[in-house]
C-alpha cells in the first residue's frame, strides 16, 4: 500500500522510544542555534514526545519517500551566473505530495483496523528524524539530517500516528564511523559539532527562514546557492547506495536547474508567483527571494550583472535595495564607493543606510 502511494521506506516506532529528543531540542534552544525560529522554542513541550502531541498515540507509522537527483546537485556551483537551488526545491512541494499520500494510507488503515489516525509532514511538532532513527528507517548522521543505508541522504519523511498497538521495528544504528565528510564540506562552518548544527549559520536557514539582512561575513560563502544548501547531504558516502527518485513531480524541472541570475533577479512579485507556482520556493516571497539572488550576483564576478543589481537599488524592499548595494560594490566598487557617498547625504531607512556605509569604509584607504 504505501510502495503504490510512491513511499519507498516504512517503519513503525512507540511514542516513547525518542527520549533524548527533547533534550538536544531544550540545548539547541539554549544556545539559540534555532536563530529567529521562534516557533521550535513556543512548540518544544510538544515536540518532544509523540504523546505530547496527541496522548492517544500508542504507535507511530513513519514513511520515506526517496527523491535522490539524477546527477551531481553539487554540479551548478561551479557556474557563478546561475543559481543552484536546492534538490528538494526543484519542481513540485513535497508537503502537498506527500500529505496526500499519507491521508490515502492512513485512511485505508483506520478502516481496517478500526483505529484513529493523525498524518504529519513536517510542518507540525512532530520531530521526524529521530522518529524515522527508532522506526528503522536511517540514522541521524552528524549533519542532523536522515542517512539511510538503501537511500542516503535523499528521504522526505511522513507520520501516521494511531492508537492501534502496532509491532516496532528495531532502531537504526548509526554508521557514520570516523567520517567528517558533511562537518567538513560546510562553507559557513555551520556545525559547532558532530550531530550539532546551528541554524544561524545555515545556508538553508539564511536562505529560507532568515528575514531581513543575511550577516555580513557570511555572504560571499554562500556563492550561487538561492535557496537552501545540498553540500552536506550531497557528500555523504552513503549516497553511493542511493538511486534518483522515482515521483515524477518530485524530478527537476529543466528551468529550476541553474537558471540564469539574470532571469531571477528580474522577477516582480506578479511574475515570482507564476513562476514558482506549486513550488516550496513560493513560500519565501518574491523580496527575500530576490535578496538571495542579489547575493549571489554579488557573488559572481561578472561585472555585467551590475545594471540588474543597480537597478534594484530603488527598489521597494529595505532587504532587496540593501543586497543591491552589496552585490554592486562586489563588482563595481568605485561606482558603488560614488553612489554611496551621494546616498548618504539623503535620509533614508537604517538598513540601505548601513550597507551604504559599509561600501564607504570598505573604499577609504
Amino acid at each position: 500500500m504505501a510502495q503504490a502511494e510512491g513511499f519507498d521506506a516504512i517503519g513503525v516506532a512507540a511514542p516513547d522510544a525518542i527520549p533524548q529528543a527533547a533534550g538536544r531540542l531544550k540545548t539547541a534552544i539554549a544556545e539559540d542555534h534555532h536563530g529567529t525560529m521562534h516557533w521550535l522554542a513556543e512548540t518544544a513541550a510538544r515536540r518532544g514526545s509523540p504523546s505530547a502531541l496527541w496522548p492517544d498515540v500508542r504507535s507511530v507509522i513513519m514513511l520515506g519517500m526517496n527523491y535522490g537527483p539524477e546527477g551531481d546537485p553539487l554540479q551548478t556551483l561551479a557556474d557563478r551566473q546561475a543559481a543552484t537551488i536546492s534538490v528538494y526545491a526543484r519542481n513540485r512541494d513535497y508537503h502537498d505530495l506527500i500529505k496526500g499520500a499519507l491521508k490515502r494510507i492512513a485512511g485505508r488503515f483506520a478502516a481496517r483496523a478500526g483505529a484513529d489516525v493523525k498524518v504529519f509532514v513536517d510542518t507540525a511538532p512532530v520531530m521526524e528524524k529521530p522518529l524515522a532513527e527508532a522506526a528503522g528507517i536511517g540514522w541521524q548522521g552528524k549533519h542532523t539530517n536522515l542517512v539511510s543505508r538503501d537511500f542516503g541522504s535523499w528521504l522526505f519523511l511522513g507520520a501516521i500516528f494511531t492508537d492501534a498497538a502496532l509491532d516496532p521495528d528495531a532502531p537504526e544504528a548509526d554508521a557514520c564511523g570516523s567520517c567528517r565528510a558533511c562537518l567538513d564540506i560546510c562553507p559557513t562552518d555551520a556545525f559547532p559539532a558532530p550531530y550539532r548544527l546551528d541554524a544561524r549559520r545555515c545556508i538553508s536557514y539564511l536562505t529560507i527562514e532568515h528575514k531581513g539582512p543575511i550577516p555580513r561575513d557570511l555572504r560571499a560563502v554562500i556563492g550561487n546557492r538561492i535557496f537552501g544548501c545540498d553540500d552536506c547531504l550531497a557528500v555523504c558516502p552513503w549516497n553511493k547506495f542511493a538511486e534518483a527518485g522515482r515521483q515524477a513531480k518530485l524530478k527537476a524541472r529543466h528551468d529550476l536547474n541553474a537558471p540564469p541570475l539574470a532571469v531571477l533577479v528580474r522577477l516582480d512579485d506578479t511574475s515570482f508567483r507564476r513562476h514558482f507556482a506549486g513550488s516550496p520556493i513560493k513560500r519565501i516571497g518574491r523580496d527575500r527571494f530576490v535578496r538571495n539572488v542579489l547575493i549571489a550576483i554579488g557573488n559572481s564576478g561578472a561585472p555585467d550583472l551590475a545594471d540588474d543589481a543597480a537597478a534594484l537599488l530603488e527598489d521597494a524592499a529595505p532587504e532587496v535595495r540593501g543586497a543591491a548595494v552589496w552585490a554592486l560594490s562586489r563588482l563595481t566598487p568605485r561606482d558603488a564607493a560614488a553612489r554611496a557617498h551621494a546616498y548618504l547625504a539623503d535620509e533614508r531607512d537604517a538598513v540601505v543606510r548601513a550597507e551604504w556605509a559599509e561600501v564607504v569604509k570598505e573604499s577609504t584607504p
